[in-house]
């Protein structure tokens, strides 16, 4: 039995505040991510925390972001303080929803992730690049989290979990089936709340939320897919053709 099966049998077997249901979603940037946060924060059993791991990447990493100081005065930058007392902290509902970013894991030991339900949300890499270049025109694969996906996929296939990956084009066509799919997966019920949310921000949002979040805002639930036809600067083509094996990698475990 994997340990995330054997999470969610506890968590059906004894009384709400026993157990913790932790929930992973991990994604790159400009991925859904946030209006996945909103999708799943219309669960009345759900706590969602946005980009737990975000000051220490900023910290770390020395990367420039929008709001950088901003953020890193709003979190710990202390990764392992961030697990022990976020990640695996204490909550009044029986499940938290984690929003996580991959490249935010930095050199963090993750033995703490067989403990926890792991969901890979991932895009096509041309359209997660030609969003994200709006606001880093400078790009390399290090700042899209491919490389970080995988990593996670081969230590959740290690620790004898069943990969679970989100392609964000199926998820748009059909959310029912994917999202039930999913909750099926790591072993709780459905709620269609997590189809619509208000529009406008939320209580749970990070302090970078203005400079990421006004497409969000605007939403109220997911929608089909609208083509967009936008061209990539040539300041990270290289970005794109080393990102496209990474996200094939992940591909084969897709729902």
């Amino acid at each position: 039995m994997t340990i995330q099966r054997s999470l969610c049998l506890a968590l059906q077997a004894t009384d709400s505040s026993a157990v913790t249901l932790r929930i992973n979603m991990w994604s790159g940037p400009r991925s859904l991510s946030t209006a996945m946060m909103y999708s799943w924060r219309q669960r009345a059993d759900t706590t969602v925390v946005d980009e737990p791991l975000y000051a220490y990447y900023l910290h770390e990493s020395g990367r420039e972001h929008p709001g950088r100081d901003e953020v890193l005065v709003s979190q710990s930058t202390n990764g392992k303080e961030v697990i022990d007392e976020v990640i695996l902290g204490d909550y009044d509902t029986p499940i938290v929803y984690l929003k996580q970013i991959a490249k935010h894991i930095g050199d963090l030991d993750l033995s703490f992730l067989p403990s926890c339900a792991n969901v890979i949300l991932t895009r096509n890499p041309h359209d997660l690049l030609t969003s994200w270049q709006v606001q880093m025109p400078n790009s390399t694969i290090a700042d899209t989290g491919y490389p970080e996906l995988v990593q996670i996929l081969d230590l959740l296939l290690a620790a004898g979990q069943e990969p679970i990956v989100i392609e964000t084009s199926r998820l748009l066509e059909n959310p029912t089936r994917v999202l039930t799919e999913v909750c099926k997966r790591i072993g709780i019920a459905f709620d269609p709340a997590v189809l619509s949310w208000p529009a406008g921000p939320k209580p749970e949002d990070g302090v970078w939320a203005r400079h990421w979040y006004d497409g969000v805002w605007a939403s109220t639930g997911w929608k089909p897919p609208v083509a967009k036809t936008v061209e990539l600067l040539p300041s990270i083509e290289n970005a794109l053709a080393e990102s496209e094996a990474a996200y094939e990698r992940l591909l084969p475990y897709r729902i």
